[in-house]
């Protein structure tokens, strides 16, 4: 989808790879990537996103209606990821980069 959105608000039918934990409402969304090819990640940030099956392709729009703060990052640049200790946590924005094939994924504390 064309980037930036209308109304800085994520398009209803924008699809993203999201973990299955946090589409189900078992754990909130404290990992939100929107990397260089234009795609939308959005993660728990404590169980590993890469074992096979963590992850599904959804409407992101499914996440934003269970939770409204993830809303303001519909702005969020190309390159850039956002975190947060917690729904109650304000997001940190920082440059967005893969994890390295050896390296492992080490859940934010």
């Amino acid at each position: 989808m064309k980037f930036p959105f209308p109304d800085e608000r994520f398009p209803a039918e924008l699809g993203a790879a999201i973990q299955k934990t946090v589409l189900d409402g078992k754990l909130p969304a404290r990992y939100v990537a929107h990397t260089e090819d234009n795609s939308w990640l959005v993660g728990d940030d404590v169980t590993d996103p890469n074992v096979d099956g963590a992850a599904i392709a959804a409407h992101i729009c499914h996440v934003v209606d269970a939770d409204p703060t993830l809303e303001p990052l519909a702005t969020l640049p190309r390159g850039y990821q956002a975190r947060r200790k917690s729904p109650s946590h304000p997001w940190e924005i920082q440059p967005f980069s893969w994890l390295a094939d050896d390296e492992p994924f080490v859940p934010v504390s």
